[in-house]
């Protein structure tokens, strides 16, 4: 086993955690690890456990690279570019930003009333649930570093090309009107120290757990039955590689659900131990983090129904068509 591979295992996979959560099972609980009591209450503590660790580590990291880019300054920077070029800054910016779809929401207004264009605020507005760092560690903790970075690459084509063809569209006057008075001018930037920083990258953490940590706990507990109660006959039935309906399915059940992708993950685990395809499991995932239906609920307070319409269609498809992507480029990735 090379130095990668071993550092790959104990850091990010933490199997250390998982062979220590079996021996709490068995010794303290007195189950069999191979009885589905046993499995499950292994997944759900192992997992819980994992993902919290992860967690409050990469959003503190990440929160601390973002105080130095508060949303006036942020706003400065991408006013200095325009077109495609814009729009790759702001998916960019959108994986260092913490955000479920809803939280991103505040985000977009206040981008969109200091008179950005639309192209550039629905790609920030598309990749900051979509893609964030921390998602690409815990990706890569549960499936491996080439699904990591193609998720993350083609989370961001999908926010650029997206951004893209709705600001091709012209649909400014589809915004709601009091959007456009919500600049926050020229607010001068707040000087921090290291302290402050580190303050503010704790309470970041603090903030973020707080709002996850009950979709954490039931995308684990859905996880942990997807992965030892349902048989693998009921979900391949449905949602089984040789289905051609299956990402269609697994896109539209995502709609309804809200959760924050460090929910989503467990149970995207669950459904490929079960023999799902690559393809629809991520398109499930996209599905409920970037297009749930509490977020679209909150965007159509600032923007109308045409609008609303062109955003949902341009990235349902797009992960639609991202989801046949990856399963056919499954071998691949594995």
């Amino acid at each position: 086993m090379d130095a990668f591979t071993w550092l790959n295992n104990q850091l990010f996979k933490m199997v250390w955690l998982n062979d220590l959560m079996g021996k709490l099972v068995e010794n303290v609980f007195s189950l069999d690890l191979n009885s589905r009591s046993g499995a499950s209450l292994q997944f759900f503590l192992f997992d819980t456990i994992k993902i919290f660790i992860l967690l409050s580590v990469l959003i503190f990291m990440i929160s601390y690279i973002q105080s130095y880019f508060p949303p006036e300054r942020t706003k400065n920077i991408l006013g200095h570019f325009s077109g495609v070029t814009a729009s790759i800054l702001a998916a960019l910016l959108g994986t260092v930003t913490p955000f479920c779809s809803c939280s991103s929401i505040p985000l977009f207004i206040g981008f969109t009333g200091s008179g950005l264009p639309l192209a550039v605020t629905f790609s920030f507005l598309i990749s900051s649930p979509l893609v964030d760092l921390a998602s690409v560690i815990l990706l890569a903790s549960i499936f491996n570093w080439r699904i990591a970075f193609a998720y993350v690459i083609v989370g961001l084509f999908l926010a650029v090309v997206g951004g893209t063809i709705i600001g091709k569209a012209h649909l400014e006057d589809q915004v709601a009107s009091f959007v456009y008075g919500k600049s926050n001018g020229d607010i001068p930037e707040e000087k921090l120290t290291r302290k402050d920083r580190i303050a503010f990258s704790v309470e970041q953490v603090k903030d973020v757990v707080k709002k996850v940590w009950v979709y954490i706990l039931v995308g684990v507990g859905i996880g942990a039955a997807i992965h030892n109660w349902i048989p693998e006959s009921i979900i391949t039935a449905i949602l089984g590689q040789d289905k051609w309906y299956s990402v269609l399915v697994a896109a539209i059940i995502g709609v309804p659900m809200y959760a924050d992708i460090f929910g989503t993950l467990p149970i995207a685990e669950a459904l490929a131990v079960k023999g799902v395809g690559l393809g629809t499991v991520l398109a499930f995932m996209m599905s409920v983090t970037a297009l749930s239906l509490p977020s679209l609920i909150m965007l159509k307070q600032v923007v109308k129904t045409k609008l609303l319409a062109v955003f949902f269609s341009v990235v349902v498809l797009g992960i639609i068509l991202i989801g046949y992507l990856f399963n056919f480029f499954t071998p691949f990735f594995m």
